[in-house]
């Protein structure tokens, strides 16, 4: 295991959308370890490491709220896009009136993690690149607030505040006296080495802590 990290993020709203939800957006009950690792991504990504979830912690009580929105049914497709690049006389725009479409979202609302996580170096790495020197380019980018991109809970229009952990004590989950909660299969992460084979886990919350297995370990799929 190489360096590992305590990251706490928090926001006013998050949905991380369950795949089987077509048409409208149902929100997970908790973050997704593709969502957490996206959160680290954003603050220290190179090719040359990986960041992998270890541990997720749910501070605040799971609530739910939804809302409706107004968007388009449909979408311009690559095709014309390319043949407009090309040159071809084609038509770009979209009429709202006629394709406007209610949908509904299901989001969760006043959410904060912690996450817990570590990196490995990647096959990409060079000599220049070392554990040490990528652990501390994350601690000063992390405790300054600096980030790539501005991170989100699964949907852009939720950002995300974060601010590095570096006490021993985490601070204490509303779930700390519930013994176990099951939260059923929730995903992973996206394989790309597999031909981007999305992978699901049993979570299983104890105390408001969730153990991530690895990618291929037993209790994952």
């Amino acid at each position: 295991m190489g360096y590992g990290i305590k990251l706490k993020v928090w926001g006013d709203y998050a949905c991380f959308t369950r795949p089987e939800m077509k048409v409208e957006r149902v929100s997970y009950d908790v973050m997704t370890p593709s969502a957490a690792r996206g959160i680290l991504d954003a603050i220290h990504w190179k090719p040359s490491i990986r960041w992998v979830v270890d541990r997720i912690t749910v501070l605040n009580p799971i609530r739910f709220d939804t809302f409706r929105r107004n968007e388009l049914s449909g979408r311009i497709s690559a095709n014309t896009v390319k043949r407009a690049m090309n040159g071809a006389e084609v038509l770009l725009s979209q009429v709202i009136e006629e394709n406007r479409q209610q949908r509904a979202t299901m989001m969760l609302c006043n959410v904060a993690y912690v996450i817990e996580a570590h990196f490995e170096l990647t096959d990409k790495a060079g000599q220049e690149d070392s554990a040490e020197k990528h652990y501390n380019i994350f601690l000063r980018r992390a405790r300054q607030g600096q980030c790539f991109h501005r991170p989100y809970f699964g949907c852009r229009e939720f950002p995300v505040s974060f601010e590095l952990t570096e006490d021993n004590e985490l601070p204490l989950s509303y779930y700390k006296d519930q013994a176990e909660k099951d939260l059923g299969w929730i995903l992973h992460d996206i394989d790309f080495a597999n031909d981007m084979t999305p992978r699901f886990f049993r979570a299983n919350m104890c105390h408001g802590v969730i153990d991530v297995p690895a990618m291929h370990r037993e209790g994952s799929q």
